[in-house]
């Protein structure tokens, strides 16, 4: 492919990761997703995940870290919240226990921090260096009918590559970052 392509059909972030030989990075830049989303609604009820019922919690996606992991992939997540963090922020936070226990190493960067980087508008994944896949969600956080969106023009790359690193750098880890 190049430049930015759009497929009718396009497998999931999942199925990238599953091809990844060396690093999987995903930079997520919004306050709120999919608010319909059955477990943030239980979140807002007031039942959390528990740590030692992992059947209850780890699903496919952590399945597909963990492999990924246990090939030598390097996965990291970033994530640039308004603070004081909104409700689906806090959700995030409390339930991120789940990525680690996959193998991501996650990061936080309160948008305030953020100023003065040069961000794409849209949260993305960058496999291998080599390929974006850009999520675009519409304004209720869900996933648009045509949400993703691939490529590997390297001016996009080099750009969504060099954005998630200047975020990492600026971000705490997650067992340091304290949410306010």
């Amino acid at each position: 492919m190049t430049a930015v392509e759009r497929r009718d059909v396009q497998p999931p972030a999942r199925n990238a990761l599953a091809r990844s030989q060396r690093s999987a990075v995903h930079l997520e830049l919004r306050d709120s997703y999919m608010l319909d989303d059955p477990g943030y609604i239980a979140w807002q009820r007031g039942e959390r995940l528990d740590r030692a019922e992992r059947t209850a919690w780890w699903g496919g996606w952590h399945d597909a870290v963990h492999e990924a992991v246990g090939r030598g992939v390097a996965v990291r997540r970033a994530r640039v919240v308004s603070e004081p963090i909104s409700d689906y922020v806090r959700y995030e936070y409390d339930s991120t226990f789940t990525n680690i226990a996959a193998g991501e190493v996650v990061r936080w960067l309160p948008r305030r921090r953020a100023t003065g980087l040069a961000l794409p508008s849209t949260d993305f994944w960058v496999f291998d260096g080599g390929q974006v896949l850009f999520h675009h969600f519409t304004g209720n956080g869900q996933l648009d009918e045509d949400g993703r969106e691939y490529t590997d023009d390297p001016v996009l790359v080099k750009l969504c590559a060099d954005a998630f690193d200047a975020v990492w750098e600026r971000a705490a880890p997650h067992e340091q970052f304290r949410p306010r």
